[in-house]
């Protein structure tokens, strides 16, 4: 490809394996596209138009988030009721598998992976960097274009780095991190180190900040693309889960003074339409159970994204997806919630979701989370996180009282108006209380992150030293369902917080990108 002002449309659209590897796309490439499967870009207009495709960017497919946590409530006892509703990705994630995941989570019929999603999302911005300086457009546009790909390409190399690799630490700078593609070509690549892999994501995070593009334009909320509130939440975001307070302060700061916004629970929040499912049919305990959903809930059959983007916190538009529609929540993270006071629990907390899932006959009663339609919650920045970064930031360094100012902030918006606010006196309390409300707050989005930060900031109060799971042995394809049960963990110092690379990619690169080790 002599020339980078050819955007191969075609590309965009069947590019489901890694695009940084020579072979992964030999096969596209052999057939050379002609004018009608491409576009030249010209404009600053073009670039736009293809960063303004939202739905390439804000999904967010990422199993070891949904499944690898201590917030995920997948038992042996909702498994029986009713297999099918589980698919083997689901209990390979949840059992941390090491042996079958690089076969099982590869590219397939109904899209791809996280990694490939992510390295598209790479690829996507590679192309605005590699054609903008031969673009028509003011400089302003320019600008704005650059921090924008920055940001996407910062962004979703902190999502891969964060899921295939160990965390970040000094024992493990020099432990495998990414395959690094920063131009779109097809020229193998090898994996980066740890530490070279988090200089690129703090290279293009410092690009990105780079941005005076406002979140709010003409009265609407842009979070679908790069702004200012977003790129400082994210840089919040960054230096929270790098142990440094300092900067995710600051940041933190500097994003909740261009955008504040909460929605309080007691005159934002409701319910939408219930619907109805019978239960134990045909039976003498025969009957029609109503289950409550949140208005953000789509009772359509295909989610409306325009229903998330309208979101009043969000700083920027990304979306958590379960393709197996139920966040299971775990009794540990129930447990966490004032049930008669705290009104995500009374929206979010969906009764009796198992019934809607086929655990119905007979009947098995368990709850479901429940935020965008089935299968979406936030995992982009929002306010309410910044707001929680902050107290967090603030209690590590010593400020008890504004901690718990700052946290209160947001409880007092999710909690029945009278409840008495979060206390603590002294700094490890603080720490623990402000800790529970971000797990309230943002269940599975962010405690996948934050359990690999706390193993290894410092501060043991807030170790996860080991989740477990009793469940079945299991193959590729099937669980055993007849054998004994197992008791599966994951400790705090396990090389299995780097989830497999998908062997598809590995086997297309030619020995150019090397597996994980366990």
């Amino acid at each position: 490809m002599k020339s980078s002002k050819k955007l191969l449309i075609a590309i965009w659209m069947v590019l489901t394996t890694l695009i940084i590897s020579n072979t992964s796309c030999n096969k596209f490439l052999d057939a050379k596209p002609s004018k009608g499967t491409s576009i030249e870009l010209r404009t600053t207009d073009d670039l736009n138009a293809l960063l303004n495709n939202f739905g390439t960017f804000n999904n967010e497919s990422n199993n070891a988030v949904i499944y690898g946590t201590d917030d995920n409530g997948l038992s042996v006892d909702l498994y029986d009721a009713q297999p099918f509703v589980f698919s083997s990705i689901a209990v390979q994630y949840s059992v941390w598998d090491i042996n079958y995941l690089a076969q099982t989570d590869q590219s397939n019929f109904s899209g791809p992976n996280f990694w490939s999603n992510e390295y598209i999302k790479i690829f996507n911005a590679n192309v605005v960097l590699a054609n903008i300086d031969a673009v028509s457009g003011s400089a302003a546009d320019k600008a704005a274009l650059k921090a924008d790909a920055h940001f996407i390409r910062a962004y979703s190399y902190w999502e891969l780095a964060n899921t295939y690799c160990l965390p970040y630490t000094n024992a493990n700078r020099n432990e495998p991190g990414l395959p690094i593609k920063i131009t779109p070509d097809y020229n193998p690549v090898t994996r980066q180190s740890l530490e070279a892999t988090y200089q690129q994501i703090e290279a293009d995070l410092t690009e990105a900040l780079k941005t005076t593009v406002p979140l709010l334009q003409n009265g609407v909320a842009r979070n679908w693309r790069a702004n200012s509130a977003a790129v400082n939440g994210f840089a919040a975001r960054y230096y929270l889960n790098r142990n440094d307070y300092a900067n995710a302060l600051k940041y933190a700061n500097a994003s909740l003074t261009l955008y504040n916004v909460l929605i309080d629970y007691n005159t934002g929040m409701r319910y939408g339409t219930p619907t109805s499912t019978t239960i134990n049919t045909g039976t003498p305990n025969e009957q029609t159970v109503t289950l409550n959903f949140p208005y953000t809930h789509d009772r359509n059959t295909a989610f409306d994204p325009a229903d998330a983007l309208g979101w009043k916190e969000f700083l920027y538009y990304r979306l958590l997806n379960n393709a197996d529609r139920w966040y299971i929540p775990s009794e540990a993270l129930i447990s966490l919630y004032d049930k008669n006071n705290d009104l995500r629990y009374k929206y979010h907390y969906v009764q009796n979701y198992s019934y809607k899932r086929g655990l119905n006959n007979p009947a098995l009663s368990y709850p479901g989370y429940v935020f965008f339609y089935e299968d979406n919650m936030p995992e982009g920045p929002t306010v309410a996180e910044m707001v929680l970064i902050k107290a967090e930031c603030l209690a590590r360094t010593g400020d008890v009282a504004g901690a718990m100012a700052a946290v209160n902030q947001l409880y007092s918006k999710r909690t029945l108006t009278g409840t008495a606010a979060l206390a603590a006196n002294a700094q490890d309390q603080a720490i623990t209380v402000i800790l529970q409300e971000r797990r309230r707050e943002m269940p599975f989005s962010q405690r996948w992150f934050d359990i690999r930060r706390f193993n290894n900031n410092g501060y043991a109060n807030d170790d996860v030293p080991v989740i477990s799971r009793v469940f079945y042995p299991y193959t590729t394809t099937s669980v055993l369902n007849t054998e004994p049960l197992k008791t599966y963990s994951l400790r705090a110092n396990s090389r299995r917080f780097a989830s497999p690379l998908p062997q598809s990619d590995i086997t297309n690169s030619n020995g150019s990108i090397l597996q994980n080790t366990y």
